[in-house]
């Protein structure tokens, strides 16, 4: 937790417009940026990071009050989706800029991830082993302008109608209870 309570999670995994829209809706949550973190390149812009050799992924890292529960207390309900069994992979976007992480901020946020991959695991939901990383935060880059709010300002482009729009609505109804009004 930081500041008065408030706290920030910083997750990746697949394309940050996706992880960026699901939690924008949550009780809780205050903001959220798209960007880039976990690379070695100083102040990457997108095509850096598309290009594979940068190290980074995308991410969204998300400041929250107490009450955003499903991510700080409950990091098992983020990683229903994006996929944590897929490496370097969300759907069609490929390459380990997509991967699934948790840049944990404390002891106590990378303990709560492993438990919460650990027990996913151990339900066997899915085939495939998880492979989420669990990894200190490092240097955060803010995405370029045109990335932040990207669905919220682009609902009809082709990728948000068809790829963004479904991943909104299956997690907006695995967590219903958790939206805000």
């Amino acid at each position: 937790m930081t500041d008065a309570g408030k706290g920030i999670a910083t997750l990746a995994g697949g394309c940050f417009w996706c992880l960026e829209a699901v939690f924008d809706d949550l009780k809780g949550v205050e903001s959220v940026e798209s960007g880039y973190m976990g690379g070695k390149t100083a102040n990457p812009s997108y095509e850096d990071v598309c290009s594979g050799e940068t190290g980074h992924a995308e991410v969204v890292p998300t400041h929250l009050r107490p009450e955003a529960g499903v991510i700080q207390g409950n990091p098992r309900g983020v990683l229903r989706d994006p996929r944590p069994d897929t490496l370097n992979r969300q759907g069609n976007d490929v390459g380990t800029q997509y991967r699934s992480a948790i840049f944990h901020h404390s002891a106590e946020q990378k303990a709560a991830a492993e438990q919460a991959i650990k027990d996913l695991g151990a339900a066997k939901i899915y085939d495939d082993p998880i492979v989420t990383e669990v990894v200190p935060a490092s240097k955060f880059y803010v995405a370029e302008d045109y990335h932040q709010e990207y669905f919220r300002r682009n609902p009809a482009q082709p990728y948000c109608a068809f790829i963004v729009r479904p991943k909104v609505a299956k997690f907006r109804k695995h967590f219903l209870e958790k939206l805000k009004k």
